[in-house]
């Protein structure tokens, strides 16, 4: 049994690709140019993938997006066009959203349900503002990671910054409401400004500043304060996030760096907090992916990487746990 921390699901969807269909049938018509797919439905199912975070992503206007967003109008139309993707996959019996500990713990124990799916928000320019996010808790969402890149509410990934006057209100609404905070692209700043709020606190997908330069991956004492507020860190099979390379380069990284970042967070908090948070299909393919990895069925070959006893916990036990406990 796999428990993924990250899929950007239906962000796919709308790009044009049919995840209910298998992997090889996807390939062969893929409307994504030049990133070979890893994810459909079918493939996930035989992988063992039983539950896995699904994004909410909104792309953000830019040279090489620009029919991104522009304002927060144009984040939120993107937010809700792929939530009712997730609601149309429900429908049809794809996948089964999961809103609380409860349905996890229940989702867990039926062995023959569709993917559970817990909806996490990856920036948060949907809102509208603090007051605006009751409307996303009640449709579901239940982690935000604040920013991407920039956004209205904190310094991102390679666009450092604190939280925005915003960002403090969102985050206090977020603690308030017992939503958790994604605190994988977060700037530094931007991190211990929302760690003193004091939300709930998880990375569900980022790998360790000691091996990789860059506000993109976690330091030491971030890793540090996420255990402390009782969270899990997922890691990225993206080659450039496991050593350091040129974006865009296609050399693949061996398991055994994987195996290395997964070790450096287990020597400083312990292997409980050390999950999976592949990323596979988000906005790269698998010619970005780690050796032997070239599709969602060989993740679990990074299972064989890592020490025995922490092959249980990383597959799923350290995701289930958390998500048992604080969803």
């Amino acid at each position: 049994m796999l428990i993924d921390g990250h899929l950007d699901l239906a962000m796919n969807a709308v790009d044009g690709r049919d995840l209910t269909l298998p992997l090889d049938t996807l390939r062969a018509h893929d409307p994504v140019p030049g990133q070979t797919a890893t994810v459909s439905f079918p493939e996930l199912r035989a992988a063992g993938v039983r539950v896995c975070f699904g994004t909410l992503f909104a792309l953000p206007h830019s040279a090489a997006s620009p029919a991104g967003y522009t304002g927060p109008q144009g984040a939120r139309a993107q937010a809700l066009a792929q939530l009712d993707v997730y609601h149309r996959w429900q429908d049809q019996g794809h996948v089964h959203l999961l809103p609380d500990a409860a349905a996890v713990a229940a989702h867990l124990g039926d062995p023959d349900a569709p993917l559970g799916v817990v909806l996490l928000m990856e920036g948060a320019d949907p809102i509208r503002d603090a007051s605006d996010l009751p409307f996303w808790v009640q449709r579901g969402v239940r982690v935000i990671g604040p920013a991407w890149g920039r956004t209205r509410y904190a310094g991102g990934t390679a666009a450092p910054g604190p939280l925005t006057p915003a960002g403090h209100d969102l985050v206090t609404a977020m603690r308030d409401l017992g939503v958790t905070l994604d605190a994988s692209h977060l700037d530094d700043a931007a991190f211990w400004d929302a760690a003193q709020i004091g939300p709930k606190l998880i990375a569900t997908h980022a790998n360790s500043r000691a091996f990789v330069p860059g506000n993109r991956h976690l330091t030491d004492d971030m890793v540090r304060t996420i255990a402390q507020a009782d969270g899990v860190i997922g890691l990225v099979l993206l080659n450039r996030f496991l050593h350091p390379l040129p974006e865009g380069s296609l050399e693949r990284v061996p398991l055994a760096t994987l195996a290395a970042h997964a070790a450096h967070y287990a020597s400083l908090v312990g292997w409980n907090r050390v999950a999976l948070g592949t990323d596979l299909d988000g906005g790269f393919g698998a010619e970005k992916t780690p050796a032997g990895i070239n599709r969602y069925r060989d993740v679990p070959q990074v299972l064989g990487a890592l020490p025995e006893a922490a092959r249980p916990g990383i597959a799923a036990g350290n995701w289930a746990r958390w998500l048992t406990t604080h969803l």
